[in-house]
């Protein structure tokens, strides 16, 4: 499924128009791309959970060439799926 399939299930969910619906969609993952990015919890009850979270340092292989590389500490954004979503797709 891509944005534009949930666009289209949001506006017959709720009978606004598309382009309104495109902006709601899109508001709602603004705003849990810019609080994942500022290091915030994102909560959703019975969905999931949105976090940052910290990789560490550490020595990797170029595939290649088979030397040792050194891969810097970075942040990447995770997802946690709530236990009902866990549930339905578990059904």
């Amino acid at each position: 499924m891509k944005k534009n399939d949930l666009i289209d299930v949001i506006k017959e969910q709720t009978g606004i128009s598309k382009k309104d619906a495109d902006k709601a969609l899109t508001a709602v993952l603004d705003a849990i791309i810019n609080a994942v990015a500022a290091g915030e919890k994102v909560q959703i009850s019975g969905f999931g959970t949105f976090e940052q979270r910290q990789r560490n340092a550490r020595t990797g292989v170029n595939p290649r060439t088979g030397n040792s590389i050194d891969i810097s500490a970075s942040k990447v954004p995770a997802f946690k799926a709530g236990k009902a979503f866990k549930d339905i797709v578990n059904k």
